[in-house]
């Protein structure tokens, strides 16, 4: 308040004029436009990472699957490397991997898999009902290095075009219903570090390519088919770590699979009927953990040099033709009378039959 000129007059500070709620409107409308492209900015780059064909391919996958429950959150709408199940290269933001598992689905592997170009990983296990062959779509993803498909039920041949794929270091194909015979093709894979088919129907012969893999020798996992014939010898030039056959309908020698030079940790070739040699003549690798030769034919004495097998975890020769006097030692206490009984004529403990 002032008195000017004998009368008071009084000033309100502060009071907008129109000039200046313009220019709050428009201030607050910058602060607006910031915030949005602060907030918003990030999801509108991370919509555009998504290659468009890896999208159209997952997108083919999850309907070939019968759109189940696990693929919810594969929105089109989507990022597609936001998606669960899958992951993003960061710099070419291409799907590298793929891990689909655990789930009930109703349908097949989609050809269009192979559209992922720059898939290193391809998982999807344990999914009941997941039918229909190993589409050979496959065979054309040059940078796949893992597949895995075990605990499904595909159907139909291995296809023998996956030696095409040079940079496999791992193939799973376990615990499914594949038919037809094991492509001998495989052993051309130079990276191959393991090859685990068992738990299927194969049929045929063990290919004699698997005594020459062009690269290091794989972990070897033939088990629970009805492969037949005799094993190649050629076999027996491999320093396999792990090696199953068993449950098979195999034949013949087998000890060539022994060697006291091998690396072997884990040898089982129990449940074939009818293998058949002398144990007696046989040198153990000196790093076995698990020797499981049971049910077959095999004859002959359990050599002494098995007690100085100090990694020796599980061992079972019951149920074959051996004789003579069990090796007593530290490293045998461990196993019963099971891992024993059922032979020709063995004796000692942990049998009761005393040896006269």
């Amino acid at each position: 308040m002032e008195a000017e000129g004998g009368m008071q007059i009084i000033r309100r500070e502060g009071k907008p004029t129109g000039e200046s709620m313009a220019s709050r409107r428009l201030l607050l409308s910058y602060f607006s436009v910031f915030f949005v492209v602060l907030f918003f900015f990030p999801v509108l780059i991370s919509a555009a990472r998504c290659h468009p064909e890896d999208k159209a391919a997952l997108l083919d996958i999850k309907k070939a699957m019968g759109d189940p429950y696990i693929l919810i959150s594969w929105d089109p709408k989507v990022d597609c490397c936001s998606w669960l199940a899958l992951k993003c290269d960061p710099k070419t933001n291409r799907v590298s991997e793929l891990a689909i598992g655990g789930d009930n689905v109703s349908g097949t592997i989609s050809p269009s898999v192979s559209k992922l170009k720059s898939l290193t990983q391809l998982t999807m296990r344990k999914l009941t009902g997941l039918t229909g062959p190993i589409p050979t779509a496959i065979c054309d993803m040059t940078t796949l290095t893992f597949l895995w498909l075990d605990w499904n039920e595909l159907s139909g041949t291995i296809p023998a075009c996956l030696s095409k794929l040079r940079s496999l270091t791992y193939i799973n194909l376990s615990f499914n219903q594949l038919t037809g015979e094991i492509p001998a093709s495989l052993a051309l894979l130079e990276k191959l570090d393991a090859i685990f088919i068992d738990h299927n129907r194969l049929t045929g012969r063990i290919p004699e390519s698997f005594g020459h893999f062009r690269g290091s020798t794989p972990y070897l996992r033939l088990s629970h088919n009805n492969l037949i014939g005799e094993i190649p010898a050629s076999l027996g030039a491999m320093n396999f770590v792990n090696i199953d056959l068993s449950r098979n309908m195999l034949e013949g020698d087998a000890s060539f699979l022994f060697g006291s030079t091998k690396p072997t940790q884990v040898l089982d070739i129990s449940r074939n009927q009818n293998l058949s040699f002398d144990l007696s003549t046989v040198s153990f690798p000196k790093t076995l953990i698990t020797i499981n030769i049971h049910h077959n034919k095999i004859y002959g004495a359990i050599p002494k040099s098995i007690l100085k097998l100090s990694n020796l975890q599980q061992l079972n020769v019951s149920y074959n033709r051996l004789c003579g006097k069990i090796p007593q030692g530290a490293n045998l206490k461990r196993f019963d009378e099971y891992s024993f009984w059922h032979n020709k004529c063995l004796c000692g403990p942990p049998l009761t039959p005393s040896c006269s």
